[in-house]
């Protein structure tokens, strides 16, 4: 099943006359990798955005698609608990076992609180 990203680095190479080898090449991956990436088998490593980003001379807005695409492809998210405060980790974990099954409107309004506080941030 093809993933953005997939779609996306697809969409790249092919635009450079590239074949799945010529881009593993660059990315210093096997053909078979880099087809498990497009494919949904296998997550973008992190390293590949500033790879991609320097060797096909991506625009900024080009490299945000990218990291959306990748976000949007993966099936889990890692959270680094190592410097969280036990209500945080209380959060996560209560925030992950009720995921799932989650109502569009409860979704809709943790959205909002979380766009609001980010917004507070970036002042």
């Amino acid at each position: 099943m093809r993933t953005s990203i997939g779609d996306f680095l697809m969409n790249l190479r092919m635009g450079q006359n590239q074949r799945l080898k010529d881009m593993a090449e660059i990315l210093g991956v096997s053909s078979a990798f880099l087809s498990a990436v497009e494919n949904g088998k296998k997550s973008m490593p992190d390293f590949w955005v500033k790879k991609v980003q320097t060797e096909y001379g991506l625009t900024d807005e080009q490299v945000d698609e990218m990291k959306n695409a990748a976000l949007e492809s993966q099936s889990t998210i890692a959270l680094n608990m190592k410097n969280a405060t036990s209500l945080n980790r209380e959060l996560a974990v209560s925030f992950a076992r009720q995921f799932d099954g989650m109502d569009e409107e409860t979704s809709k309004m943790i959205l909002q609180v979380l766009k609001k506080r980010k917004k507070k941030e970036d002042y």
